[in-house]
């Protein structure tokens, strides 16, 4: 099959044809069968065709397949953003809008912030991602190759270290850093926003620290700056919990989603404080293919599933399972390149390093090829692409994930 007419600037990890897909594994092409530890990089938290997702889809098929909102509204718009702002555990009113994906949704949040406070400046964090367009790749904490070739981008953007257990960074390190910020770079008082991710994806699954999360709250309450939470990878149980701000007890004033909200379908939202979003002129906020009515029936599908009881039972056994094996793979001296575990709950990174700690994105790669050909389809993350991220559908049934987890065991054995 020809891939001539594909643009040669996308990067493709697993250079294979899928086919099709059930639960936490697929098929390609020649019939050969994976199991799948990247899950659309996170957006099927669910798995791969899940029924009840699939039922929505084909029911609201025959019904209505799009309408642009704001052209006039339709029913599974409207009842997607009622459940979807109460599943937002917060405290306070909340509104927002549906997107066509997770960097749309951090578009709107830059048009929001602007709109509410005045000022345009914001701060990102070092190993960030938060999309692709234009103004997002600023905000991304990582040149390459994301902001290679495309020359100035909108800003301005600010960036600190982000500081995590899982990357060495302390709180109080982070803290200078920002002290240094708003002595040498900018007046605070120019500052829109913070925007971060409570646990870093692309950046190699770092959970932010708790102490340093609570600290910004606290600054950007003194000095009116909002607080954007990027839970587009992070949430929707990825973490065991609706979304992985609550771990750090504060409340952000946006929140981006995306991946995992529809079950495979685009789909992307801004959510938070009602003022915030009601701030733009009519007319601000909207779009063409945002909420289409397939993608709201997908998600209110998928918030059907999404119980408490059982993203806490499906982050528990999976996060109980890969650290198990994990600790045994210490014990063992399993590889002389098997470094720390990264993040928390099911949202689980496994670093590759050298005796003296630095990275080795080389024994990644071949990870990947070994782990292929053995049937495990496995994501790299980590400013060297060093980190695997563990992204199985969180309904992976048990013997299929410790069949991975064999798999994996196997081909760490055999780096060199």
């Amino acid at each position: 099959m020809s891939r001539e007419s594909i643009s040669q600037s996308i990067s493709i990890v697993h250079p294979i044809n899928l086919s099709h897909g059930k639960n936490a594994e697929v098929w390609d092409t020649t019939g050969k069968r994976y199991i799948d530890f990247v899950g659309g990089i996170g957006v099927l938290n669910l798995g791969h065709c899940h029924p009840g997702v699939v039922e929505a889809i084909r029911e609201q098929a025959t019904r209505l397949t799009h309408y642009a909102f704001n052209a006039a509204p339709h029913a599974p718009y409207i009842e997607l953003m009622d459940r979807v702002c109460a599943f937002i555990p917060v405290d306070y009113a909340v509104s927002g809008m549906l997107t066509n994906s997770g960097a749309e949704a951090a578009e709107n949040a830059l048009k929001i912030v602007r709109g509410a406070t005045g000022r345009t400046a914001v701060i990102a964090f070092d190993g960030a991602f938060h999309g692709r367009t234009l103004a997002t790749l600023n905000l991304n904490g990582k040149v390459a190759p994301y902001k290679q070739k495309v020359g100035v981008l909108p800003g301005p953007v600010y960036h600190l270290p982000y500081p995590s257990a899982d990357n060495d960074v302390t709180c109080a390190e982070a803290l200078k850093a920002m002290d240094r910020l708003f002595s040498v770079e900018i007046d605070i008082n120019d500052v829109a926003c913070f925007i971060i991710e409570p646990v870093q994806g692309e950046g190699g699954f770092l959970a932010l620290d708790i102490e340093f999360a609570q600290a910004l709250r606290r600054l950007c309450d003194a000095k009116n700056i909002l607080l954007i939470a990027d839970e587009i990878q992070s949430g929707f149980g990825r973490t065991g919990q609706r979304f992985a701000f609550s771990r750090l007890g504060i409340e952000p004033d946006l929140i981006l989603l995306g991946k995992s909200i529809a079950g495979g379908v685009p789909l992307g939202a801004v959510v938070g404080r009602k003022a915030l979003l009601d701030n733009l002129p009519k007319g601000g906020l909207g779009g063409t293919y945002s909420g289409n009515p397939i993608a709201c029936a997908a998600a209110l599908a998928t918030l059907d599933a999404m119980t408490d009881e059982h993203l806490q039972t499906w982050g528990s056994q999976q996060e109980a399972a890969i650290v198990r094996r994990y600790a045994a793979w210490r014990e063992q001296q399993l590889s002389p390149y098997l470094g720390r575990l990264t993040g928390v709950g099911a949202m689980r990174g496994i670093e590759l390093a050298h005796a003296d700690g630095t990275p080795a994105p080389q024994q990644l790669n071949q990870l990947l090829s070994l782990a292929r050909d053995a049937g495990l389809l496995l994501m790299p993350s980590g400013k060297s692409r060093h980190i695997i991220r563990l992204l199985a559908p969180l309904t992976t049934e048990p013997a299929v994930l410790e069949q991975g987890l064999d798999i994996l065991e196997d081909c760490l054995k055999q780096l060199a």
